[in-house]
């Protein structure tokens, strides 16, 4: 689906932080069928990805320390507003709106349990240019230690309503705009590492799930979850050759 501007409050970008960009760009540029054009010399080596000529995700050096990551944002009318909604929030402001030459304003900051998102007020660029379709954004997902503390903060933040189905482990949230579900949010599995923080996680859509699976594993990546079947569809969890983790999901038909 092409998409030419986004709801204030919905996800509209992602992007991987990697200390190898070229490695990681011709990883997705077989896995997705990405063209990745260099970026202008301004850009500090940030590249575009492209489907059909259209914007679908970004990837540069890595700003963050740790592990690399794919870095998801909202798309607002103020970053400015929203990041002075932050702080009082319990949240954590890392870096404060700033201009992206001329194509947006930005901000990046965390939730009170530790999970990084950021902010887009576009300009030229206004996010994702084709979603919902396979090599595509499909997508963004919270896993947290504290669903309910979450959930107030990203009402108060963005306004964000919680709608909640099941119980305990096994509860999954969905966060609307205007009864729309742009997101979600789970508990993290008791299972997972304790030195894995809370995080948002992407997901992008393909036509087999199985198949780009091997594919990752074929290209130097690995497989962290095999393809299993979920309500919405068939998914698998990866790694790329640069160590980010992201998801792969076939949606069922409905």
């Amino acid at each position: 689906m092409e998409v030419e501007s986004y709801e204030h409050g919905v996800p509209s970008w992602v992007d991987l932080g990697t200390p190898d960009p070229a490695k990681a760009g011709a990883f997705y540029a077989a896995l997705f069928g990405w063209t990745i054009p260099p970026g202008p010399p301004e850009a500090g080596g940030y590249a575009i990805a492209e489907l059909r000529g259209r914007p679908v995700a970004g990837i540069g050096p890595q700003q963050n320390p740790g592990p690399p990551v794919w870095a998801t944002y909202v798309n607002v009318d103020d970053a400015d507003a929203i990041v002075g909604k932050v702080t009082g929030a319990g949240g954590m402001v890392f870096m404060p709106p700033m201009d992206v030459m001329d194509v947006g304003r930005m901000a990046f900051f965390a939730d009170p349990l530790g999970a990084a998102i950021g902010v887009w007020q576009p300009k030229l660029h206004k996010g994702a240019g084709i979603v919902n379709e396979p090599g595509t954004l499909t997508w963004n997902e919270l896993m947290t230690t504290d669903t309910d503390a979450a959930a107030k903060f990203y009402a108060a933040v963005f306004g964000w309503d919680a709608v909640t189905h099941g119980e305990g482990a096994s509860a999954y949230t969905e966060f609307q705009v205007g009864g729309r579900s742009i997101a979600g949010m789970m508990p993290k599995p008791a299972e997972m590492p304790a030195e894995v923080p809370p995080y948002w996680g992407v997901y992008f859509a393909v036509a087999d799930t199985d198949a780009t699976a091997a594919q990752v594993s074929e290209l130097g990546g690995t497989v962290m979850m095999p393809p299993r079947d979920i309500e919405p569809g068939r998914f698998a969890i990866a790694i790329d050759p640069t160590g980010a983790i992201f998801s792969v999901i076939t949606m069922k038909p409905s």
